[in-house]
Order: C-alpha cells, then structure tokens, then sequence
C-alpha cells in the first residue's frame, strides 16, 4: 500500500500529491492521507473544484437521529480533528455538456436541493431534455412502447424508487455501494442525490462504518474527477511532519496485531531455516523502520553455540524515508548499535532503488552466502501483466529463486483488488476495511485524540487509491493466497513449512488484544483474521 511522495517548500509546507501515472512510485503500508482536492488542467491550471454544496462535506456532527448532519459548507477536506480544511473559491461542478460564462464547468442540477420528492427529480429530468435535448435510449424506449413492441428497459420511476427506497433504510453501507454503482454507470445525478445523503450519514469522528463511509465516498468523488476529458486528478493534503507521521504509524503497530503477526511468522520461518548456519544474509523488500529486525537479532544472540554474523540488505522506499528524517543510513545505524549490544556480528547494506528497478546485482549477494528473502506486506505494490509488459511482480520472484535462497517469507492482505473491476472492487474494499476499522475501535477508543490522525494517515490514502485510480496510478493492488500460490509456483518456489511453535506464539499474541481475532493454518498457510474475515496471510518458500 504504498505510494510515492512528491515534496514541495512552497511557503515553507510541505504537500502530499497524487501524481500522474508515469511519475508513481510505491509507498509503505501504513501510507499518507487525502484530504484536499483540486482538479487540473493538463498544464497544471485550476479548472474546478467538487463542493459541498453540490456533493458533500463528510465531516459532520451527530443529529438525534443517530447519522450526523453538515455543520458547514466545505469541500471534501478533512483535519486532524475532522474539521474541513480548506474552502473552494469555486463551485463548479464537471460536466460534458454545459459551461459557465466563465468557462468553469457547471452543473444543471445546481442550486436545487434534492430530496426523496420524486416528482421533482421528474421535473430535473423534463429540464435536462429542454436543455440537452431527449435521451436516445428513453426515445428508443418510448418507439418500442409505441410500435407495440416487449418494453425490456426499467422505467425512470421505477429506478427512483428503488432508490428512494435504499435512502429510507438509512443503510450507509447500501447507499455506498448504490452510490458506486451509479458513478459506475456515470449517472451524475443518482452520484449528487445519493452523495447529499451520504454527508448526513458518515462521519471522520463517528462508529466503523461511519469513519470508513467518509473514505470510501472520497474516493468515489476522487473518480468522478478523474474522469472529465480534458482534466487529471491531483489529490493533495498538508502532510504531517515526518515524526508525526511515524508516530502514527507506531500506534496503529501497536493497536492492532497485523504487523506483528506477519513480522513474528516471518522471523520464526528464517531462523528456523538459518539455525544451522554461521553467517545469514537478509534482503528485506521494504526495510521501513528496521523494526521487524530487532527481535530476530535478540533471538539469534541467544542461540545455543553463539550467534552467527548477520548482513541485512535494505530497500528502502520514500515514505519510510520521509518519517525516518532520512536515508536508510539511519536504520543501518539503529540495527549496528542494537547487534552491538547483544553481541552480534552485524553489517548493513543500504539500497536505495524501488523494488521495481531492482537488478541481481544490487543485491550483493556472495556465491553460496545463506538468503532469506523476506516480502512483507510489499508486492502488492509491484505491477505485474495488467499493468506493465516487463510485469515486475513475477520478474521479481525469478529473479529471487535465482539466488537460491534457503527461504522467502510471504506476508500479504488476504484482499482481492489487483486485476478486479470497479464495482466489485468497490465492494470488496468496502467488506475488508469495515472490518480493519472495526478491530481498531477495540483497542483505541472512539474518543481517542488521535485515531483520526492514525486512520487518515494509515489507512484513508490507500483507501481512496484502491477506489479512485487505474492503469499504472493504483498501486494498491492486492491478491488472494491463491494467486501468490501460483506466481510462486511459476518462480520454481516450493512450499516450506512453518514453525509451530511460532504459530502458538502467535496465538497468545491475539489473546492479548481480542477474542474476536481468528488464527488458521491451512496448507502450509497462517491465516489471520477479523472474526469471519481474513485480513492477512504468511507463508514461507525455498
């Protein structure tokens, strides 16, 4: 989950930007946040902005009712706090169709107010034909009714209904998903009604599906704006200072068990498969914060016979770098001083490539030197067929199982987003994250000051780059276990048993945070979950 920071001192801030495709890099899971948008021009001109006067603004407070209303006209922008951020100083909404004097796009819907009256949303559409001209396919419709043909198409009422009928439920996650099947179907005007129902529905500051819902409806508005023919989406927020942002990222390690789970599974495969050895070479795919190596080094300088001399190869990836203040020569010193003082022989081997761009020789490896390839929560990120010819992602495993490791660890979302299309992505999305929102609110209160800074920092990015971005700009594209299965397979990998005693470990770790976690091993396969939903899997190979 992991993209690219473009850095800029414009006024002594720095920004967070989406970027065009060609200029994409990977990001660390735990990622950044979206907050703030603007929509471009090719040459980088302001054209419009999605206000919340025609969409809506997701932070909001809570009516008796129980959904929270609009405090106030923003755009899509949140704060730390949850308050918005910035103020359009336009309200234009895209079209097609029609243009304001001042050449900012406009909709024909403006200024009205849209509720469950379908009689008005009737009168929208006698206007729209006045305007635009009739529909082709209601005309069609209307010939075969008249030539005494079989009328297969719903009617216009009909489908008002049904969704008038989804808003009364008061559903959020039903009106999400009809929401997205109609920006699917660029229906604009089912997109505006539904998304002024959602601003009284969801909120930053509210319950799981509440603070997920303001996410995922920032990420449909981020479609819609990337979608206009003549204009590209730039997604940008004030980002955190580079402290903050690993503070964030340290309290939701330690909030929730996902990393732990798959740094713990991992560590137990290689000094399993290294035990006999008196010299170990790690290549980490996504060094990060080095912390994973911390407790592999503890348990190495207590094995019986002494330790033996450890090398890790570091890649190193720009968001990690933004949090650390630096390059990967600060993780090299940490883990120096920390095998210093338990006694271990230890070097480090920085290298700062993306993983993408990684050759054989990069890697520095020593004929017949002991490998372990450790792939933690990282190749999601590579592209594979779907988005490149050179295909990176199975490049990258052949290159691997050439260097005859004696182990690769896999850890990896058990989500199914890569290759899949928008509405069932959407969903999918939608069902994985309810429950990594719902595990979080068991160990850090809804009331906590700074679980909206953890969550917009951590998890709102990826979320809206899952929704929002194709081609070569969605980097978040996750596989089943199935799938790494046969891209391993195709390598020449085969699969390697993991430690049992690690796998109970493990188990005590979750019993400390909540029953509602669920731990399975199945083919060869750690699998942690979320009551009925599995989250993440870790497997080893040779």
């Amino acid at each position: 989950m992991q993209e690219s920071q473009k850095q800029g001192n414009s006024g002594g801030s720095r920004r967070l930007y989406y970027q065009p495709a060609q200029e994409l890099k990977s990001y660390t899971w735990p990622p950044s946040q979206i907050l703030d948008h603007n929509l471009c021009s090719d040459n980088g001109s302001q054209v419009t902005h999605f206000s919340s006067d025609q969409l809506c603004n997701f932070e909001s407070s809570t009516a008796a009712s129980g959904y929270p209303l609009q405090d106030s006209p923003s755009a899509f922008s949140f704060s730390a706090h949850g308050s918005p951020l910035s103020q359009p100083d336009s309200q234009s909404y895209a079209s097609d169709t029609l243009h304001s004097p001042d050449n900012t796009y406009t909709s024909t819907v403006r200024g009205i107010c849209l509720t469950d009256d379908n009689e008005m949303r009737y009168k929208l559409r006698e206007l729209e034909t006045v305007m635009l001209g009739p529909d082709p396919n209601m005309l069609e419709a209307c010939d075969i009714s008249i030539l005494g043909g079989p009328n297969q198409i719903p009617s216009e009422s009909e489908n008002w209904k049904q969704m008038t009928e989804v808003i009364r439920r008061r559903d959020l996650k039903e009106v999400l998903i009809a929401c997205a099947k109609a920006v699917e179907d660029n229906d604009l005007l089912t997109v505006e009604w539904l998304m002024s129902e959602l601003r009284q529905m969801v909120s930053v500051s509210g319950d799981p599906i509440q603070r997920l819902g303001a996410y995922m409806s920032e990420g449909l508005v981020a479609r819609l704006a990337s979608s206009g023919s003549a204009i590209y989406k730039t997604l940008k927020c004030k980002e955190p200072a580079g402290a903050e942002l690993l503070s964030y990222m340290h309290m939701l390690y330690e909030v929730c068990p996902y990393f732990k789970f798959g740094y713990m599974s991992a560590n137990g495969a290689i000094a399993e498969a290294m035990k006999d050895e008196d010299r170990i070479h790690i290549i980490d795919f996504q060094i990060s914060q080095g912390s994973q190596w911390v407790t592999l080094i503890q348990a190495l300088a207590a094995r019986p016979g002494g330790p033996p001399r450890i090398c890790i190869t570091g890649i190193d990836d720009s968001t990690s770098a933004y949090a650390r203040g630096g390059g990967l020569h600060i993780v090299g010193q940490r883990l120096t001083r920390f095998a210093e003082s338990c006694k271990v022989p230890f070097e480090f081997h920085a290298v700062p490539i993306s993983a993408s761009m990684l050759e054989v020789q990069d890697l520095g490896v020593q004929p017949e030197e002991p490998v372990a390839v450790n792939f933690a929560l990282v190749l999601h990120h590579i592209p594979d067929e779907s988005v490149s010819i050179e295909n990176h992602r199975d490049r990258l495993l052949r290159m691997v199982k050439s260097l005859s490791p004696k182990i690769v660890t896999l850890v990896e979302q058990e989500s199914n987003t890569n290759t899949t299309p928008f509405l069932p992505r959407f969903l999918e999305t939608l069902n994985y994250y309810f429950a990594i929102f719902e595990s979080i609110d068991v160990t850090l209160p809804r009331e906590h000051k700074e679980r909206i800074n953890v969550e917009q920092h951590c998890l709102a990015r990826e979320i809206v780059n899952i929704i929002a971005c194709e081609g070569a700009e969605r980097v978040e594209r996750h596989e089943l276990l199935e799938k790494w299965r046969s891209r391993f397979y195709m390598a020449g990998f085969t699969p390697y048993p993991l430690n049992s005693v690690v796998n109970a470990t493990i188990k005590t770790l979750l019993e400390s945070y909540s029953d509602n976690y669920t731990l399975e091993e199945r083919d060869g396969t750690l699998y942690l979950g979320w009551m009925n939903q599995n989250l993440v899997a870790s497997c080893a190979w040779k």
